[in-house]
């Protein structure tokens, strides 16, 4: 009789629990998870709304006569583009793409667009990936847009070469929206393994920007990657937050609030530790740009805001349900509300009248800022004990080994070494400041007058 009477208490207390569980997911949009990072500037952010309009022109067929063109046009001249590839040209082993040299900011731009509903081969490359499939460099990566990246740098990286040579002081830029955000991002990483095919370009000339970019490198190198990589994110866009195989995910097409729901309430049960000790699971790469543009209980859109960081913990870990999860993904949107939140960076800017030296003087101040926390996002990935993790040496994202050192040493060898290393300049210490008297006894030497 009292486990009878029990049982409406049970189901008030459930009752309770998923209202609450409801209730934060409801609160947990308007940029919850980067509530605590920094607010970009207009100098890092500047080239976004770009490079959204040059992926955007991707899509079209005649640049002279564009017909999906924004407002204000693609700012982009048909005359500088080098070469544009269809589905036809490239065979389906990943989407169109253009490379475009953009002489008035000096940069070498290759731009992938997203993924295209109708055609099966973006699904074949989307869904060629499990668990833990395909290692590189240390991480786990997407096996699909690995392959995908791999076939793009071999067949474009004599043009890439032929343009770094010709245009030493430009830099190389890989864009990409969604599925071809995945393939950019990938690309880079690719791109720096391989930099002796590209004329040894100087790493800190390649970077790249994915827009709404899919889950496809290991924690590990989504931070070690962080200097050239940039991933932005719309507000609630549900795919860098997608941990889930992305067959469900599209199988479930047209109940996606159900799936959405589903992962939320399964994310919601599963501990932080137990999702960073996994070596398996992908995340967004590189740095973060959260575009910030809804309030919770508001209607609306309000002025833009654009947070920055490298984190570690808390990288975009749990579903949103908005009902603009899947309206921030595209790629319009970003481009329209990037644009809105560099207008109010430069304006506010302008309202403040910066003199152009002390505009340089910041902009080198953002580089130092950006190694600083970058460095600190690498030592925190230690400090965590992010599988395959290490700390940041004094020459970037690699260890590079010094002349007379193999590179096979393991990390009990290195940390041996370096122990070794304190010992013997705590010994040379102690020489200069003591003596050994005839007992064994270490003295203090007394200066001498």
């Amino acid at each position: 009789m009292s486990i009878v009477c029990g049982i409406p208490i049970l189901e008030s207390v459930y009752c309770l629990a998923c209202a609450r569980w409801v209730w934060q997911k409801c609160l947990y949009t308007a940029g919850h998870e980067s509530e605590n990072w920094g607010l970009a500037t207009a100098e890092e952010f500047e080239y976004v709304p770009h490079l959204c309009r040059l992926i955007l022109a991707v899509y079209e067929d005649d640049l002279c006569n564009p017909i999906w063109d924004p407002p204000g046009g693609y700012g982009i001249n048909p005359d500088w583009v080098i070469l544009k590839k269809d589905y036809e040209e490239t065979r389906g082993r990943v989407t169109p793409y253009m490379i475009y040299l953009d002489h008035d900011n000096a940069d070498i731009v290759l731009a992938v667009r997203g993924l295209n509903l109708a055609k099966e081969s973006d699904y074949a490359v989307l869904l060629d990936n499990k668990l833990g499939q395909t290692k590189f460099n240390g991480g786990y990566v997407h096996n699909g847009l690995l392959k995908a990246a791999v076939w793009l740098f071999e067949a474009e990286c004599g043009v890439l070469r032929e343009l770094i040579e010709r245009n030493p002081n430009y830099r190389l830029t890989f864009a990409g929206h969604s599925l071809g955000a995945g393939v950019v991002a990938l690309l880079v990483m690719v791109a720096v393994q391989n930099r002796d095919k590209l004329g040894n370009i100087e790493r800190n000339r390649v970077r790249c920007f994915a827009m709404a970019p899919v889950r496809c490198v290991s924690l590990n190198l989504a931070v070690r990657y962080a200097d050239i990589i940039n991933s932005v994110v719309l507000q609630d866009d549900f795919l860098p937050r997608t941990t889930a195989a992305l067959e469900d995910v599209f199988k479930s097409l047209f109940c996606l609030p159900c799936l959405l729901c589903v992962m939320c309430l399964k994310e919601t049960f599963t501990l932080e530790e137990k999702k960073l000790k996994d070596p398996r699971r992908l995340y967004a790469p590189g740095r973060l740009y959260h575009i910030v543009e809804r309030k919770p209980l508001r209607i609306g859109r309000f002025p833009p805001v654009v947070r920055t960081a490298v984190p570690v913990d808390g990288r975009f870990e749990h579903i949103v349900l908005s009902t603009n999860a899947t309206a921030d993904h595209a790629i319009v949107w970003i481009e329209r509300e990037s644009q809105r939140a560099l207008d109010l960076m430069l304006e506010k800017d302008r309202s403040m009248e910066i003199p152009s030296k002390q505009k340089m003087d910041r902009q080198e101040s953002l580089v130092r800022e950006h190694s600083e926390e970058y460095r600190a996002a690498l030592q925190r990935a230690v400090a965590l004990d992010i599988p395959l993790a290490f700390s940041p040496s004094s020459y970037g994202t690699f260890r590079d080994v010094e002349e007379g050192e193999t590179s096979g040493k393991s990390s009990g060898e290195v940390s041996s070494s370096s122990t070794k290393k304190r010992r013997e300049s705590w010994d040379d210490l102690a020489e200069r400041l003591f003596n050994t008297d005839e007992a064994g006894d270490m003295v203090y030497k007394r200066s001498v007058s």
